[in-house]
């Protein structure tokens, strides 16, 4: 079997050098400049492990001297870092402000007869299965459409609706009214005096990543100084994002078809999956991650493990969501979820543990070593 060995450097970065050794019957040689942008092809990178001098799957080798440095000195059987969601986990935006943004999309429309009620809230997310087009069909259909929308509108009418609605809920992010979750600031100091690493994510938020870091400086500057945030702009930076969203060898036309048809093909089965939820009346949890969402995911993790200078399975992400699971259960990386509101009745099959909360008998830093080790 052919060999094929590529070596580079990756300027104005950390200090970072891969050895990249390639196995394929094709016998290509790929030339790889040594330039700021790297991209490898796509398979070999799927079960791409990011581990500081060790060599995985794929024959793929990483050998780094970061610059980076975690704040503890731990054992290698002990060391510990948190990687941590910000929606649904630092914040219950769902429960807190969702039902307040569309009241307010309501009356910044006129439509004076539209105001939800919690119970009414809850039970139109029950049966719509939390699709907020959804949501507004079954409301409209119960109460009466506007009298002056013709029928052939009412599309566009709920999308103005959905558009002033997530305006609004950006507004009430923004604004200092929505409080942390309990607990959640006193996790983040436990962690900080113990030297545990604290990575926050916004990569691949549902919110604009401006409406996520508001979140965030909740916070306060002092604990804001001790945590390292992570969002698109990081992940780019970062050896394992350069390779992966970099301009260098790109894959080929086939390979690009075949990642479009199976992004359609995931399409048509989530949607056909939702329609026969409805009419069953059935309250089912479909992972809509995309392979391209992920892929950003997975970029995330892997960023968030190399900026707390960590290996990857010693890392825990605290996540709020299907995508967060996934992406860790992908790379190997243990996973805590914390529950909210949307998530209250979803499954996660690939998390090590599921918590309501933060301290007491919920997630404390020595309960995720407890889990850790588990």
């Amino acid at each position: 079997m052919a060999m094929e060995t590529t070596s580079c450097s990756i300027l104005n970065t950390s200090r970072f050098c891969i050895n990249y050794h390639y196995n394929n019957n094709s016998s290509k040689l790929y030339n790889i400049p040594t330039i700021k942008h790297l991209q490898f092809p796509l398979l070999p990178l799927r079960n791409f492990n990011y581990r500081i001098g060790k060599s995985y799957g794929d024959g793929l080798f990483v050998n780094s001297s970061s610059s980076f440095s975690s704040t503890s000195q731990q054992t290698p059987s002990r060391q510990l870092a948190v990687l941590l969601e910000v929606e649904g986990v630092l914040m219950d935006v769902d429960r807190l402000g969702n039902r307040q943004a569309f009241n307010a999309a309501f009356r910044k429309l006129g439509l004076d007869c539209a105001n939800w009620s919690q119970p009414v809230y809850q039970d139109l997310v029950k049966k719509s299965i939390g699709d907020e087009e959804r949501m507004l069909v079954l409301f409209f259909n119960r109460i009466g459409w506007p009298t002056s929308l013709p029928t052939s509108e009412k599309g566009p009418f709920m999308r103005s609706v959905l558009r002033e609605k997530k305006i609004a809920l950006d507004e009430l992010v923004m604004s200092k009214t929505l409080p942390l979750r309990p607990g959640v600031e006193e996790f983040i100091d436990e962690a900080c005096e113990e030297g545990v690493p604290v990575v926050m994510l916004t990569a691949y938020c549902k919110s604009g990543e401006k409406q996520v870091r508001s979140i965030i400086e909740k916070l306060g500057n002092d604990k804001m100084a001790k945590i390292k945030i992570i969002g698109i702009d990081e992940v780019k930076r970062s050896s394992y994002g350069q390779i992966v969203f970099g301009e260098g060898v790109t894959s080929d036309l086939g390979e690009q078809l075949a990642k479009e048809a199976r992004k359609a093909v995931s399409a048509e089965e989530q949607r056909i999956a939702k329609e026969v939820a409805s009419m069953l009346k059935l309250t089912v949890d479909i992972d809509t991650t995309s392979s391209e969402g992920l892929q950003n995911v997975v970029a995330a993790l892997r960023a968030g493990a190399e900026y707390a200078n960590v290996p990857v399975d010693n890392c825990v992400l605290v996540s709020g969501s299907l995508p967060g699971v996934a992406g860790a259960e992908r790379i190997g990386m243990p996973c805590v979820v914390v529950r909210s509101s949307s998530t209250a009745r979803a499954e996660f099959p690939g998390a090590k543990a599921i918590m309501d909360g933060f301290g007491g008998a919920d997630l404390t830093i020595s309960r995720l070593r407890q889990i850790q080790g588990s």
